[in-house]
């Protein structure tokens, strides 16, 4: 057993769309290069539009390895939030093309990775995009790459504004469900899109 974890590939992993009511929930494992620093990296929810688009070209370019990827509404419905999160986190470790010697994952739950074959440390880090470079990375990759979803999908489900408020439960968002049916993105384990699927009056739909 190790008892030292190796520093020398340390992947940073968080995820982005734990709380909206629609879409998917998105995960990302970042490696930085030592040699290509990249400034500004900070926890997504800290930085701007703008400034999470212009990061998250560089660190695609700069990081030694990422790797991106999800778990859908399906998956959150039947497994539970919390398991699904991990669920995609242990999908964007599979994707890095390089297998990480440490892993160092955002909040207090790491993914199940035991059963990968390559030996690897793991270490939860609460409010850890805030303090280590690679998971603020990580959190920015997640970040963007789900907002571009969510835009992409508004096109396939109007009416919810989704490319505005990308999936979370703002009054814009819980006036449309008022307004009509939960579409497919919709996760319906969650209260107030269940609430909206209870029968439907005319006074909640309009016709």
């Amino acid at each position: 057993m190790r008892l030292v974890a190796d520093f020398s590939r340390v992947a940073g992993v968080d995820e982005a769309g734990r709380g909206p009511l629609a879409g998917p929930v998105v995960a990302a494992a970042v490696i930085l290069h030592p040699a290509r620093r990249i400034r500004g990296l900070r926890d997504s929810k800290l930085l701007t539009p703008a400034e999470r688009e212009r990061l998250a070209p560089l660190i695609r370019e700069r990081a030694l390895a990422f790797g991106i990827a999800w778990a859908d509404r399906e998956e959150i419905d039947a497994l539970n939030i919390l398991q699904a999160t991990l669920l995609a986190m242990r999908r964007a470790l599979l994707a890095l093309p390089v297998w990480p010697t440490h892993v160092k994952v955002d909040g207090d739950r790491c993914p199940c990775i035991a059963d990968l074959g390559g030996e690897c440390t793991l270490e939860a880090i609460v409010a850890g995009d805030a303090h280590v470079a690679a998971i603020s990375a990580a959190s920015i990759l997640a970040k963007t790459c789900r907002d571009a979803m969510m835009r992409s999908l508004d096109g396939c489900y109007p009416g919810y504004a989704l490319a505005v408020h990308k999936g979370y439960g703002t009054p814009q968002h819980l006036h449309a469900l008022r307004e009509r049916p939960p579409s497919p993105l919709h996760r319906r384990s969650f209260s107030p899109v269940r609430q909206e699927l209870q029968p439907l009056t005319g006074s909640r739909l309009k016709p």
